[in-house]
């Protein structure tokens, strides 16, 4: 297991980074549905990624562990892969086509909730204290105000209670992968994100095959779309996700989940010319207040 969190200002610069790549991650992703169904897109953009990383990988040719891994490590690599990747993709493409955008920001920045008392418990140095809950918990709502009723509207979909539990498992599913990343041992973070693009690539390719059919032919517009998503917030973050968590821990990662609504609502306002919610400044003061309390 990797020594105590080690949160430096590129641990800052790699959450901020984090957070507005995933933040514009739901408008696209929106776009991408118009013109291919939801797995294909999970099973295209994490395909097109493993494209991306394997051969970085091979050309800087570094082993995976700096030891022989156990059976137990081999296992958990396995694990992570879907719990990280493959399976929360597929919940978040098939549940958005039925929920609100408020109610999917609403749980993805659940996943700091989430990963706090499972590192409490499982985590050597990420104990839970008054301080650091109190400020998760002012992040939350700051979260909750942003999107405000949003996050309760319905969408009217028949199947939105569905969606709604798929978007809550993806959540859980990114809180789980991240404690379990946290407790490796020693590992190249690119070997890493690259084994973990490998395996998540194998569960969902054939997923898709067996619920969606042979994968469909996107046009231009869409094969644009999935390119970005494959290269900048599956391959590029995937790899800054795994480094930001092999060294400041899965605490201070989950400090991203809560900029992801943020930084959407911004984008929906700058590109799509949605309106600024007037509760825009009130949330971010305080997002940045339990921010600054939990570290």
């Amino acid at each position: 297991m990797t020594d105590s969190p080690n949160i430096t200002w590129v641990s800052w610069a790699m959450v901020a980074t984090l957070g507005l790549t995933w933040g514009a991650t739901f408008l696209v992703t929106e776009v991408a549905l118009e013109g291919i169904t939801p797995f294909w897109l999970a099973a295209y953009r994490i395909v097109f990624a493993t494209a991306v990383m394997v051969p970085i990988w091979q050309w800087r040719g570094q082993a995976l562990f700096a030891a022989p891994p156990s059976s137990a490590t081999k296992v958990a690599v396995l694990a992570i892969g879907g719990f990280s990747t493959a399976i929360p993709f597929m919940l978040l493409a098939w549940g958005q086509q039925y929920v609100t955008g408020g109610f999917a920001g609403v749980s993805m920045a659940s996943v700091a909730l989430i990963v706090l008392p499972l590192a409490h418990f499982l985590v050597p140095g990420e104990r839970l204290t008054w301080r650091r809950s109190l400020g998760f918990g002012i992040g939350f709502v700051g979260v909750c105000v942003l999107i405000g009723g949003q996050a309760f509207e319905s969408s009217g979909a028949t199947l939105e209670t569905a969606g709604r539990i798929a978007c809550v498992s993806a959540a859980c599913c990114y809180g789980i992968s991240s404690v379990m990343m946290r407790r490796l041992p020693t590992i190249d973070p690119i070997g890493l994100s690259t084994i973990l693009l490998l395996i998540a690539a194998a569960i969902t390719v054939p997923l898709a095959l067996i619920n969606e059919g042979l994968p469909p032919l996107p046009n231009t517009k869409t094969l644009l779309v999935i390119g970005f998503l494959g290269l900048v917030p599956t391959a590029a973050a995937n790899l800054l996700r795994v480094m930001v968590i092999r060294s400041a821990g899965p605490v201070f990662m989950s400090l991203t989940n809560y900029q992801v609504p943020v930084w959407s609502v911004l984008m929906g306002a700058l590109i799509l010319s949605e309106p600024l919610p007037a509760s825009l400044l009130l949330a971010m003061v305080l997002i940045l207040i339990g921010v600054g309390l939990s570290q």
